[in-house]
């Protein structure tokens, strides 16, 4: 299925004693810009998530946040330094003896200095919290991706909606092609009587003038290429592959066969409907900068 690069995907676990919050999203970009921002101390599991990432989705800008809050915290020890709290306590009371101030001093008053405690958590183990959150990403990765598909099957009908008003136009262009022609033949004739009066017309050169002005205007070659290259961009869109810049280089090959149609158009109605045809292709390929 055809996937947009704009997409958003969450998922949230409490696992281990820790709440887990992954969140991705991501917006058009021509090639796989990644970036991962993850709670300070758990910058280990960055490169993974890249690598996971990049496995299921290959263009786009995206953004991947990893947000772990430990909730359970039985595995911390705090440990007192003796020492400097005994440091403290003589301190505070030879100010009491000194300035004939009231001991108050309580086990409250010496804790309020925070340099006496050290907490001490357990190592923390990278595999074990990988495996925790690489379930909790993959949920979020498939979110992602579902909206990129919904929006990617929008993109696509519109796209082939595109496409068929297009192929309607050219069909029309091909019916106006041979009148083109037989108009300049029809005028062609006429001027030639008009000048020559009641002389013989050189039937031959008057058929050889036709046919060099019949190769000028012909646009066979060009219509049935266009063609071809819708065909080519139905099988891609239908294919369920990443085809945005495949999708991308037809479009300027389609730009180059109406322009050559446009050039050639010797009829105001032609080249009003290349006009036409060239809008279409614009909305085509601002379409298709969105796709994966």
């Amino acid at each position: 299925m055809i996937r947009s690069m704009t997409g958003y995907g969450h998922a949230q676990r409490t696992v281990h004693g820790r709440d887990i919050t992954v969140e991705i999203k991501s917006v058009n970009h021509k090639f796989f810009d990644f970036s991962v921002r993850t709670t300070r101390g758990y910058s280990f599991v960055e490169d993974k998530i890249r690598s996971f990432v990049k496995k299921r989705v290959s263009r786009g800008k995206i953004d991947v946040y990893v947000t772990v809050l430990e909730v359970d915290e039985t595995a911390a020890d705090v440990i007192l330094n003796e020492s400097l709290a005994a440091g403290y306590i003589r301190a505070l009371r030879g100010l009491s003896e000194k300035f004939g101030l009231a001991d108050d001093l309580s086990v409250s008053t010496v804790a309020r200095y925070s340099d006496i405690f050290t907490i001490k958590r357990a190592e923390k183990n990278e595999d074990q919290i990988w495996g925790d959150i690489q379930p909790i990403l993959d949920e979020a990765v498939d979110k992602f991706i579902a909206m990129r598909e919904t929006e990617g099957e929008k993109l696509r009908d519109d796209v082939m909606e595109r496409m068929d008003c297009i192929l309607e136009t050219v069909g029309k262009i091909e019916q106006l092609s041979p009148k083109t022609l037989a108009d300049y033949s029809a005028r062609l004739r006429a001027r030639i009587e008009e000048l020559k009066g009641d002389a013989a017309i050189d039937e031959q050169r008057l058929l050889t003038e036709i046919a060099i002005f019949a190769d000028k205007i012909a646009v066979d070659e060009e219509t049935v290429r266009l063609r071809s290259h819708f065909d080519q961009m139905r099988l891609m869109l239908d294919s369920g592959e990443a085809v945005g810049r495949r999708l991308d280089f037809i479009v300027q090959e389609m730009n180059r066969e109406i322009n050559t149609i446009g050039s050639k158009a010797q009829n105001s109605e032609i080249s009003h409907m290349v006009v036409d045809v060239k809008a279409e292709i614009e909305k085509i390929r601002e379409q298709i900068q969105n796709i994966e």
